[in-house]
Formats: structure tokens, sequence, C-alpha cells
């Protein structure tokens, strides 16, 4: 389980995640289709099996076309990443 507190972390990811990854991490498909991009579901096994260190860095440093989420620093991108594995399927 994630260091940080979900709770907190789902009203971060509401603000400064879902309008790219949707309300229930499952991705926009409007945004997707513009940057022509296949977005995983946050959900994923795939995604999932990641470590909270390698999510960290992806939130923080950005991977492929998505840009760094720089209104998201130190205990915060914690509690994104503890919500962001509530979201598990």
């Amino acid at each position: 389980m994630a260091a940080g507190d979900a709770t907190a972390g789902k009203a971060i990811f509401t603000k400064s995640c879902q309008p790219c990854h949707g309300a229930d991490g499952s991705g926009n498909p409007n945004i997707a289709k513009m940057m022509n991009v296949t977005m995983r579901p946050l959900g994923s096994a795939d995604v999932q099996a990641q470590s909270d260190d390698v999510l960290k860095g992806i939130v923080t440093g950005g991977r492929g076309k998505m840009r760094p989420v720089t209104s998201v620093t130190g205990k915060s991108v914690d509690d994104v990443i503890a919500y962001v594995r509530t979201l598990k399927k």
C-alpha cells in the first residue's frame, strides 16, 4: 500500500489528474484522441504492477506525451499514488 493518504489523494487527483485520466482513471477519450495516444487505465494490472517510485517518477517527470504534473509535489505525490492504488481492478 502506498505511503500517502488516499482520501487526500482523491481530491488532488480530481483537480490535477482527472481532466486527462477521467474520474475513474480509465482515461479521457477526447484527450487520448487529441494527443494520438492510448491511455492505459490506471486500475489495470500493468499500471498497478508499477512500483510507487515508478509512478511517482511519471507524475513528477512525465512519460511519453504526458507532461510532469508540476502542481503535485511532496506528500501530495504520495497521496495521489495511494489514491491510484484504490483504482485497482
